[in-house]
């Protein structure tokens, strides 16, 4: 087993404390954008507006933060790409997640242009 299958007990620590700043970041901006399309509203018809945002916003929360071990090493680029989640905050693990970590950032930014 590689140091990317195997998690220690620092690297896990690190890992969820990662994640849920992420999570945090993710909420606050849903939370923001709420309130600002609330504050917008002026019909009936905006509140089912809302109601859509919402919903999307919360499948889309759901299917980007998985926490499985399994699973983190395409979790964490993902959260870095979308801005929900900062590189420096996973330092502690392993050279290996992080290579591969950055190895996924490239291949989706090369991907994008």
């Amino acid at each position: 087993m590689d140091s990317r299958e195997s998690w220690s007990a620092s690297e896990k620590k690190i890992a969820r404390n990662a994640f849920d700043a992420a999570l945090e970041v993710a909420l606050a901006r849903t939370m923001a954008e709420f309130k600002s399309k609330a504050n917008a509203a002026r019909l009936p018809a905006d509140m089912w507006e809302i109601e859509d945002y919402l919903n999307e916003q919360r499948r889309k929360i759901d299917r980007m933060f998985d926490y499985r071990y399994s699973q983190l090493l395409f979790v964490f680029p993902q959260l870095i790409r979308a801005g929900y989640l900062d590189e420096n905050l996973l330092a502690g693990l392993s050279q290996d997640k992080l290579d591969a970590i950055r190895r996924d950032i490239a291949f989706a930014e090369s991907r994008q242009r």
